[in-house]
């Protein structure tokens, strides 16, 4: 079943790959989701948080408050509503009391520094503001309120959502962690936000509007807005319900310690949990000791993670924490190999790759639960999504199995565009088809195997050297737990790969006998003409690793060397 997008008027090319039929998923509102859940499950726990609980009937209560808030404060449909706020309560309860009222959500990480959230608020035209009253985000908006389009902050008390005694002992031992608010009108708590036991007034919302702003290019270029349509979001958690199988009598529990301002996060753990009347259990931040606990305590049986999860949980001793999931899938970046076997080996649990980007809300592949998991592969194309694999030199022909090109896709998730940057939108979509920037080849069953980023290849005397082919080969060593490759200049090849490497702790490994064991693995062009040990690799929010830093890095080293004092 092939989808068009939204994008220009031409027709689509043939596709190279079909995932299995699914009837068409009728557009849906994403405060459908939580109605139904409220309805069919209002008694059921919708949400852990750090030993608190909130029934479904509570969380829609405290939406429909919450939406008459913001419609007390001036929110009209179309405006961008920022949620700047961990995983907590606060977060599923204002997301859905925004889309409630035809605004739009714009995500924010809370770690953002001063100067990208400037970016953000103006870039969006974002208005009124939701965070915590945590030092590490509040203070970073004081200088925009008023001096920008941002005018109003509701401000969340994070202990007021912390059991009782987490709560005195947060106030006793934390309160360095809690920012001063500012006695101004501009402020109001969500307390009064809620205070009003009111339904918000009728606002005509179409499954075709904009739901979220999901800013995405943070670790390649400047961010920019993918504009995710109600219709895309549920048309997703819809595609996760075909893949993974629902059962309606019995209550998944889903392990959420990805952060829920992020697209992986934001479909798998929130709306399809609601979408599904799951109990979401919230983690505000990854914490091994108390994550471990959470687990054991609360006997996920759903977890959603990225590879640098993965591979600390390997590196711990376990018991039983995993023993009742039955879906467990990675994303956000490639999983290697070695991770995934390890894991699987630690735990007894199967682990499945999936891949998408916030353009797409984001999955687009998925390996099968049960059934034919390829060992580097990411999957066949997920429910009523069909990818292309076309000639980055030609993109208009499409390749055929087994040859490398840029990975395509068309399908109900597909976002509408970008935010304000129509010649951007039009450069990502062909023949409405939209345009990953990853490269990839699709084999004979369909299953989608990526080689790299097009912005990440190292082009080499001529040749085209695929940093993933090189690191996948350093995860093969057992004393490797983290590895990153990038492109750095060489005279005589005109670019060469660069390895940064991590090492389990104590071991000890020199860079000839690494760059030995590669060369068994590796052809000439793709061994690292340099191999660089670290105590740690950059990283985004998520736990993806960032190659932006390491690129500035070696960027500003050669600027030095080829300064006045050279």
């Amino acid at each position: 079943m092939t989808y068009a997008a939204t994008i220009g008027g031409a027709s689509p090319a043939p596709t190279s790959s079909v995932a299995e039929e699914m009837p068409p998923i009728a557009p849906r509102l994403l405060t459908d989701l939580l109605d139904h859940a409220v309805a069919a499950h209002g008694a059921w726990p919708a949400i852990d948080f750090m030993g608190r609980r909130w029934t479904y009937g509570e969380v829609g209560e405290q939406a429909r408050r919450a939406a008459r808030g913001l419609q007390d404060l001036g929110v009209t449909k179309g405006m961008r509503v920022g949620l700047c706020l961990p995983n907590t309560p606060y977060y599923v309860v204002c997301y859905f009391a925004i889309l409630r009222i035809g605004a739009i959500v714009v995500n924010f990480n809370p770690l953002y520094t001063e100067r990208e959230m400037a970016h953000q608020v103006t870039d969006s035209g974002c208005e009124v503001m939701i965070t915590t009253d945590l030092a590490l985000s509040l203070p970073k908006l004081e200088p925009l309120v008023g001096k920008s389009c941002l005018r109003r902050v509701v401000v969340c008390p994070f202990a007021d959502v912390l059991p009782a005694l987490k709560r005195r002992a947060f106030l006793l031992f934390k309160r360095g962690d809690i920012a001063h608010e500012p006695h101004d009108l501009r402020y109001t708590r969500f307390a009064n936000l809620i205070v009003r036991d009111a339904d918000p007034d009728p606002v005509d919302v179409s499954p075709h509007d904009v739901a979220v702003l999901q800013y995405t290019g943070g670790t390649t270029g400047v961010p920019k807005g993918a504009m995710l349509t109600h219709e895309n979001l549920a048309a997703n958690s819809a595609q996760m319900v075909a893949h993974v199988g629902h059962m309606p009598e019995q209550q998944e529990r889903t392990l959420g310690v990805l952060p829920l301002f992020h697209v992986f996060a934001l479909t798998t753990v929130l709306n399809y949990s609601v979408d599904t009347a799951a109990e979401m259990i919230l983690l505000p931040r990854f914490e091994m000791k108390s994550f471990l606990a959470t687990a054991k305590r609360t006997k996920p049986t759903q977890f959603f993670g990225v590879p640098t999860l993965y591979t600390a949980l390997n590196a711990k001793q376990l018991h039983g924490e995993f023993a009742d999931v039955r879906v467990c899938i990675s994303g956000g970046a490639p999983l290697p190999l070695e991770v995934r076997r390890a894991f699987e080996e630690k735990t007894g649990v199967r682990v499945v790759e999936g891949y998408g980007l916030s353009e797409a809300s984001p999955i687009i592949a998925c390996n099968p639960l049960e059934g034919t998991v390829k060992d580097n592969s990411c999957g066949p194309a997920f429910p009523g999504t069909a990818l292309e694999i076309r000639d980055p030199s030609d993109p208009y022909r499409i390749c055929k199995p087994g040859e490398k090109g840029e990975v395509c896709a068309r399908g109900p998730q597909i976002m509408k565009g970008y935010w304000n940057r129509p010649e951007d939108t039009d450069k990502t979509f062909i023949y409405g088809a939209l345009r990953t920037g990853d490269i990839g080849y699709l084999d004979e069953d369909g299953y989608l195997f990526l080689v790299d980023r097009i912005k990440d290849v190292i082009l080499c005397g001529g040749y085209n050297v695929y940093p993933r082919i090189i690191e996948e080969a350093l995860y093969e060593h057992p004393m490797i737990v983290e590895a990153a490759v990038i492109g750095i200049p060489d005279e005589y090849r005109g670019q060469s790969p660069k390895a940064f490497v991590v090492l389990h702790p104590g071991d000890i490994l020199d860079e000839d006998a690494l760059l030995a064991f590669l060369k068994e693995r590796l052809n000439k062009i793709e061994l690292p003409s340099s191999i660089e040990f670290r105590e740690s690799l950059p990283k985004t929010m998520v736990g993806k690793l960032s190659k932006k830093e390491l690129v500035a890095e070696e960027n500003a080293k050669r600027a030095a060397s080829t300064g006045p004092s050279a």
